[in-house]
């Protein structure tokens, strides 16, 4: 049973101002888990205690591109220390994605986090929906190019319906390479951009993603909010909230 965490990058700006009172505030609204995306000084001893103290679990953590090239040895020792399993690139700018050199980086990074006993992801946007290698998205050209054992899918179920594509039907494919699903949901402004909202405020079909993900046997379902028109805490209240009503309806959610 898929258990319900959340990315800290929704609430990224109280976080900054409070650390530990965000992540009690998090724990205290009922999600078991927690990604992180910065730690803002605090020490991995530190992270643990608070940890341990509110009986959360790490999911992962979303480390950039460039640290991941340049300082793996101390992302690895920090990970490891606060017992995290997951280390996810979150982002390529526009300038990062050379594609042919970021697979074999991915491969070589990916080799060095097996070797010490963790796993590399990849976080999407809707870009590695969009742009095409050999006529495949990105996106798959990424995962067909780097093996299994050295880089798995963190896959961002709402940027795959932005950029035009089935989520349910990505879940499938990838099922057995994705322990981690962010679940979010958006509307679209006047231009047709996408506007990250509540869960159960937008257009995506969260049930039958969720009812996807729990089918693919993922670890963890990530509630992630971009940006919140609403105060941050009270935007991962509703979305709990609708997480909540989705497992009291028979979703297989570890709530």
């Amino acid at each position: 049973m898929a258990k319900v965490g959340l990315q800290l990058y929704t609430v990224r700006d109280q976080l900054e101002q409070d650390f530990e009172g965000t992540i009690r505030q998090v724990a205290a609204l009922g999600y078991q888990g927690v990604e992180f995306h910065a730690f803002f000084g605090r020490s991995a001893e530190e992270v643990k205690a608070l940890l341990d103290e509110l009986g959360l679990e790490v999911i992962g953590t979303h480390v950039g591109y460039p640290r991941l090239v340049d300082h793996l040895d101390e992302e690895i020792a920090y990970h490891k220390a606060i017992g995290n399993k997951y280390l996810v690139v979150p982002y390529l700018t526009e300038e990062q994605r050379q594609w042919e050199d970021v697979f074999d980086n991915l491969a070589k990074i990916g080799t060095a986090v097996k070797e010490a006993g963790l796993v590399l992801c990849y976080h999407n946007h809707d870009f590695e929906l969009t742009e095409k290698l050999d006529d495949k998205p990105v996106f798959d050209a990424m995962f067909e190019s780097v093996p299994a054992d050295l880089l798995q899918v963190e896959m961002d179920t709402c940027w795959v319906h932005y950029g035009g594509y089935d989520p349910v039907e990505y879940i499938e494919r990838y099922t057995g390479r994705l322990p981690l699903v962010h679940l979010k949901d958006m509307s679209r402004d006047g231009d047709g951009k996408a506007v990250t909202v509540e869960l159960g405020k937008g257009e995506v079909n969260l049930s039958a993603i969720a009812d996807a993900a729990v089918k693919a046997d993922v670890e963890w379902i990530v509630v992630e909010q971009d940006y919140c028109a609403n105060p941050p805490i009270q935007s991962i209240e509703t979305s709990i909230q609708w997480i909540k009503e989705y497992a009291n309806q028979g979703g297989q959610l570890n709530v």
